[in-house]
């Protein structure tokens, strides 16, 4: 079973067992249990239950395995020609890593 969640103004599509980074949950602390109420889709094998925005009564919940870390960093360089007009800035993107454990629907 899959579906589709949203949560840091993306989508993910998810299923039980997969890890992987979302945006800084503020709340968020290691092995703590998150639960996902804005499910766009629930799916399994060729059934498709698309929501209008969201399924009502679907949910997943999933772990937090690492609450804070930073992405790799991003350089923002802005330059205008012949103007001695320079400036170098760097920028590493908060997340969240999570793994899901199940997709409720009822």
């Amino acid at each position: 079973m899959h579906a589709v969640i949203r949560t840091g103004g993306k989508q993910y599509r998810v299923q039980p067992g997969d890890e992987f980074n979302i945006e800084k949950l503020p709340d968020a602390e290691d092995g703590a249990t998150v639960v996902f109420d804005d499910v766009l889709a629930v799916g399994s094998g060729d059934d498709l239950v698309v929501g209008t925005p969201v399924v009502e009564g679907a949910s997943v919940s999933a772990d937090v395995v690492v609450a804070e870390g930073k992405g790799p960093k991003i350089i923002v360089f802005k330059k205008k020609r012949r103007k001695r007009y320079r400036r170098k800035q760097g920028h590493r993107q908060p997340f969240t890593r999570i793994k899901i454990k199940e997709v409720n629907v009822d």
